[in-house]
């Protein structure tokens, strides 16, 4: 749903913190921009282009060649830099790459903020990005989003809640949330809102430009807890547990979509084709279950479905 001199520590420590599993891609292509290269998991399944699904992709997109996509590489396990700091890999990165083979198209993924990925789409600078965006009216406005994953909110705090958060009853507390996520636009300042309705003092959001670094502001005692989409709170919690645990169960369920020009409808279909054809093969649950984030499996994947 939705990392300075003194800050590059912290977000290092965070890093290896959240690091995962390394991962071998479907290509090897490197990134030429800031971002570093784009790597997948060895043991991602093999797939093969679909001559009939590639025919859908539109002459433009095709000729591009490599495809750069954006992507906020802080959010493990959907996006995030392996330990070398350079390669991008996870959930979304490894399903991204797969619907691109079947599509005959070669990716190369660039680490941006991710309140700047969905207008490095419309400014044409990313043809299309993936970054574990909630799928919302607002952002439909904007650009058109493929369907591909289904996610809540959860939280986090110290480990044996010290602080005793409540999720339900959250006031006056300072909780991490990253920027531009539905928990730091929509999400807290609801709660917020409720709290000074009800004569309570509000929460103090403490807002990062990358999840890592809410993670590591945690970890040091900065906040009480953070909240982010689930898979990341629990891939968290799981790579911290002597640090950290889950708190209040998941909530506001939602789609993740790919994200895509407004008027790329073509392209966008060809994704949906793309996933579908994942899905029935299996490759498609696969992936999800290798990052343990089968739970969040969708079995359809429209463009623009209804938020």
């Amino acid at each position: 749903m939705r990392t300075t001199t003194s800050a590059v520590a912290a977000f290092g420590a965070a890093a290896l913190l959240l690091s995962g599993c390394g991962s071998d891609s479907l290509d090897d292509s490197k990134d030429s921009g800031s971002g570093g290269s784009s790597s997948s998991s060895s043991a991602a399944p093999a797939v093969k282009k679909d001559d009939a699904l590639a025919k859908l992709v539109p002459a433009d997109i095709a000729k591009m060649g490599t495809l750069t996509v954006g992507t906020d590489a802080s959010y493990a396990p959907n996006e995030f830099t392996a330990a070398d700091g350079k390669t991008i890999q996870g959930m979304d990165i490894d399903l991204l790459k797969a619907v691109a083979a079947k599509l005959g198209l070669k990716l190369t993924f660039q680490n941006g903020g991710f309140d700047s990925l969905i207008g490095g789409v419309t400014s044409n600078k990313y043809p299309l990005a993936i970054s574990s965006f909630t799928i919302n009216e607002k952002r439909m406005q904007q650009v058109s989003m493929v369907q591909y994953f289904n996610a809540g909110t959860s939280w986090a705090t110290a480990k044996g809640n010290p602080k005793k958060v409540d999720v339900d009853k959250a006031c006056g507390l300072t909780i991490g949330v990253q920027k531009g996520t539905v928990q730091a636009d929509d999400d807290l300042p609801a709660r917020n809102k409720k709290c000074v309705d009800e004569g309570k003092k509000a929460n103090k959001l403490v807002v990062e430009a990358e999840q890592s670094k809410v993670t590591a502001d945690l970890i040091a005692g900065k906040v009480d807890a953070f909240a982010a989409d689930s898979p990341i709170t629990a891939w968290a919690v799981a790579k911290n547990e002597d640090k950290l645990e889950k708190v209040g169960s998941v909530y506001e369920a939602a789609p993740y979509g790919i994200v895509v020009a407004k008027d790329q409808t073509k392209f966008a279909e060809a994704l949906s084709k793309a996933l579908e054809s994942l899905e029935k093969d299996g490759t498609y649950k696969k992936i999800l279950e290798q990052w343990n984030n089968g739970d969040g499996a969708v079995n359809e994947f429209p463009v623009n479905p209804k938020a």
